[in-house]
């Protein structure tokens, strides 16, 4: 379950090589998109395209002809437990309504990651479960409570909107820009609404060392790291995404890395948060993410490796268990 397939780049996409991987084992992979749920007869189906092609072609020509079986007319109306496994990769922002409607068939069919921790940890108020390994976090919708945290904290600092992706939003602040530090604080919780309708925003301590080395991405299978990267911002910018301008370079693991891994690895456990990506800036944890975490391909190019057949041998090997096989 994704995002259209036209809207992906296969080269650089952790989905489309998932996707590859488990095509070229041999098994049949379906698209859809959460809108593509619905509940027939009290049973949860899925209207879905075919997706699987030969094996062993490039990538790219992969690619091709997984959008040209969108071409054909027949769709697929198959009963959710029917499906062995269920990659839930459609990017932010999270469509409750789906998670709903799947919550009911997780014992049935292995969903990664699961409804329940993407529920709970698609926004980034999931970090205030691990207090001592995060920045100086603050969360409010009031503008006054915001400004005297920004003038009392007396440095820079970064203002997150709680639930979008790829730095949308992200920017740094400070008390000494007075002029505009009002304006943006309104304009970020909606302070024309009333009260309850406003939006609450992350306020975090701002990490200087961002600049010079940026942030390390490590991708975690079942709390274990898989692989990492260090993403280094483009010149005149602090945000850290490769889809806002970063570069990937090579990262060894460091004990701090570890130390936080080891961290919060009971809790995603707990939360069925099986295939997640950690932001890290020098020793401090800046964001989970669980809903469509990202850099396979790139791991794997800087590293030499191939990341998603470990994804696939441990979703396989859950789908076995899971049918007691």
């Amino acid at each position: 379950m994704m995002d259209p397939l036209e809207s992906i780049s296969p080269e650089n996409e952790t989905t489309s090589w998932l996707m590859y991987e488990c095509n070229q084992r041999g098994h049949t992979v379906f698209f859809l998109e959460p809108h593509d749920i619905y509940v027939r007869g009290s049973q949860l189906v899925a209207r879905m395209r075919n997706v699987t092609v030969p094996p062993d072609l490039s990538m790219q020509d992969y690619w091709g002809q997984a959008l040209s079986c969108l071409q054909k007319d027949e769709l697929i109306f198959e009963e959710i437990t029917d499906i062995d496994a269920l990659f839930l990769r459609k990017d932010p922002p999270l469509n409750y309504q789906t998670m709903e409607y799947l919550h009911h068939v997780g014992k049935d069919v292995f969903i990664i990651n699961s409804t329940h921790g993407q529920m709970v940890a698609s926004s980034k108020l999931y970090l205030l479960n691990f207090p001592d390994i995060i920045p100086e976090t603050h969360v409010s919708r009031d503008p006054k409570r915001l400004r005297k945290i920004i003038d009392e904290f007396g440095g820079a600092m970064v203002v997150k909107p709680l639930s979008r992706s790829r730095g949308e939003g992200v920017i740094k602040v400070s008390s000494a820009d007075r002029d505009n530090l009002n304006s943006l604080i309104h304009y970020y919780v909606n302070s024309y609404k009333p009260y309850p309708y406003r939006e609450a925003i992350m306020v975090q301590e701002y990490l200087s060392q961002v600049r010079e080395h940026g942030d390390v991405r490590i991708m975690l299978l079942n709390g274990e790291i898989l692989g990492a990267m260090r993403r280094i911002p483009a010149e005149g910018d602090f945000r850290t995404n490769i889809h806002a301008g970063a570069s990937p370079a090579k990262h060894r693991i460091t004990e701090s890395d570890r130390r936080i891994c080891a961290t919060i690895k009971p809790r995603l456990i707990a939360d069925g948060l099986y295939f997640v990506g950690l932001d890290i800036i020098g020793d401090e944890l800046v964001e989970i993410n669980v809903v469509s975490p990202g850099g396979i391909p790139r791991i794997n190019h800087l590293e030499g490796i191939k990341i998603e057949a470990t994804v696939v041998d441990f979703v396989e090997k859950q789908v076995a268990a899971l049918k007691g096989g």
